[in-house]
């Protein structure tokens, strides 16, 4: 049977959650990730206390189930310090200038930093893993065209 259309349960009807799915890659991140990750533990612990004292056991469910992932994020996480480069690396911010002259700019960062609308690229998607390497004046082969490595920070 395909499972294209039926729901996951939220915990409300006593049916087990699934497990949030840990990431296969090496758990890299930034000083501000390392940060973010404990934020996200300290906050789903202080939701955990007023579930508790609500008696609400789906959201506890839930909570509990959230903090396995953010728990297990926090333990593996390996913090990457910003290291002045030539190269694009993890931690980089890239310039990217397209063909019509428009500049985009990426930051590579771990996994659960990634952002995309906000410029910041898991060092583990496509367009990072084309740019990882490459020096200023470069050229990168994007899907939407070539591209040339115009700043590197």
């Amino acid at each position: 049977m395909s499972r294209a259309f039926v729901k996951e349960s939220d915990g409300a009807d006593g049916q087990e959650l699934p497990e949030l799915q840990v990431s296969p890659h090496r758990n890299l991140v930034t000083p501000a990730g390392r940060r973010q990750i404990e934020a996200n533990v300290e906050r789903l612990q202080a939701e955990l206390s007023s579930s508790r004292a609500a008696d609400d056991r789906a959201a506890i469910a839930r909570i509990q189930r959230d903090l396995r992932y953010w728990n297990e994020r926090l333990r593996t996480a390996e913090v990457v310090a910003a290291v002045a480069s030539d190269v694009v690396r993890f931690g980089s911010t890239v310039i990217l200038e397209k063909k019509d002259g428009r500049c985009v700019e990426y930051r590579i960062v771990g996994e659960d930093e990634a952002d995309p609308a906000r410029g910041r690229i898991s060092y583990v998607a496509p367009i990072a893993q084309l740019l990882i390497g490459a020096s200023e004046g470069d050229s990168v082969a994007l899907p939407e065209g070539v591209a040339t490595v115009s700043g590197l920070r």
